[in-house]
């Protein structure tokens, strides 16, 4: 069943949700039977008057998020996404209200569109952290923290032990909650053409500086195959296979050591030498750093 599209205007939103409270709810009977009958034989009509009687539910839940600044619309359609999942996963046999377990998934479907939309800056979604986001302004509320003003010290601490994060992530959201995003084309002071990406700094190389980073790349791709190529045919395929493999790991010693016919022990000798030969080499040439020998 396609996702239902009620965010295209005001009046498909009202709509959309004086048909969802004129729908009668469904008894548990009736619900297992849908439930049932959806799972076990993909019975579209079933799956519809199933998600219908719990549209309600959705705008229910949507309107508990609407003081993040979303439209409402996106809200009840992305709800509308949760409650076809839960139609998807429900399990009849766990003798759960339908609508008991549609609500979680619900509720997470519009807190994930939330946290990727409330802030052009990405917010993280680990667990304490949604928590925080979604908590913090109800619980500064609850212990008489006026909102619109500065966390109080002894504010940030007391949420920061009841949702078990630091003082410093508590700080941190407020912050962003209180401060929101500031368009980068806003002008920092009023009465000038100048702009708030005019004030940032590129880090990225010049031209100019890109030219030079290539050049010395390309220099110490020649010193170091000229280095390589002052090793005897034993040391170059020891360092290709253990120290310029295209592979994470090189060849272990004691592979190498069987190829050869020589002992893994004899191998090491033999690595530690011709690396001791090309780090003197590049040393005397400046370029050592850029193997990133170690001894």
């Amino acid at each position: 069943m396609a996702v239902l599209d009620v965010s295209n205007s005001h009046a498909a939103h009202r709509k959309f949700v004086k048909r969802a409270m004129a729908t009668p709810l469904l008894h548990a009977e009736r619900e297992m039977t849908l439930a049932r009958a959806w799972r076990d034989q993909a019975d579209q009509k079933a799956l519809h008057e199933l998600i219908s009687a719990y549209f309600r539910l959705v705008v229910s839940v949507a309107s508990r998020f609407r003081n993040y600044g979303l439209p409402m619309g996106d809200l009840v359609q992305e709800g509308v996404i949760g409650l076809m999942q839960a139609a998807q996963r429900f399990e009849p046999e766990r003798e759960v209200r339908f609508s008991t377990y549609a609500t979680w998934w619900i509720r997470a479907s519009i807190q994930d569109y939330v946290l990727r939309n409330w802030s052009i800056v990405r917010l993280t979604s680990t667990a304490a952290q949604k928590s925080l986001f979604f908590n913090l302004r109800r619980l500064r509320a609850l212990i008489g923290d006026r909102p619109g003003h500065a966390l109080s010290p002894k504010a940030a601490r007391e949420i920061a032990t009841k949702l078990k994060v630091s003082v410093r992530d508590v700080e941190d959201m407020d912050g962003r909650l209180t401060g929101g995003d500031r368009s980068l084309n806003a002008k920092p002071v009023e009465d000038t053409d100048s702009e708030w990406q005019d004030l940032l700094a590129d880090d990225t190389p010049s031209p100019e500086d890109q030219v030079i980073l290539s050049d010395d790349a390309d220099m110490r791709r020649r010193r170091i195959s000229e280095a390589l190529r002052t090793l005897s045919p034993r040391e170059l395929t020891i360092i290709r296979e253990r120290r310029l493999h295209d592979e994470d790991e090189g060849v272990t010693l004691e592979a190498l050591g069987k190829r050869l016919g020589i002992s893994k022990e004899r191998v090491r000798q033999i690595e530690a030498s011709a690396l001791e030969k090309l780090k003197k080499l590049l040393m005397a040439r400046g370029d050592a750093p850029a193997l990133g020998y170690d001894h």
